[in-house]
């Protein structure tokens, strides 16, 4: 008998998170996946105004883009206002 696939859970962002990213991407700050090892563990690169930082932490698939939007709202509240 085979396995059914599973499908895998993709982070869906809202419209406060979109809003967080284009404000971020319209004034420089760009955050994205680096993949640490065979696409299973990635890390979190921030670059703004060209300086790029990479999280300390690694991440699966499954928390990676709401990790990625978390710190896009956290950019944004902190600078846009």
């Amino acid at each position: 008998m085979r396995k059914k696939k599973q499908k895998k859970e993709i982070y869906s962002y809202d419209q406060k998170d979109f809003k967080a990213y284009r404000w971020c991407i319209n004034n420089g700050i760009y955050i994205s996946p680096y993949c640490k090892e065979n696409f299973v563990s990635w890390y979190i690169d921030i670059e703004i105004n060209g300086k790029v930082n990479r999280s300390p932490k690694f991440f699966n698939e499954k928390e990676l883009w709401e990790k990625i939007f978390e710190y896009y709202k956290y950019y944004y509240k902190k600078y846009a206002n």
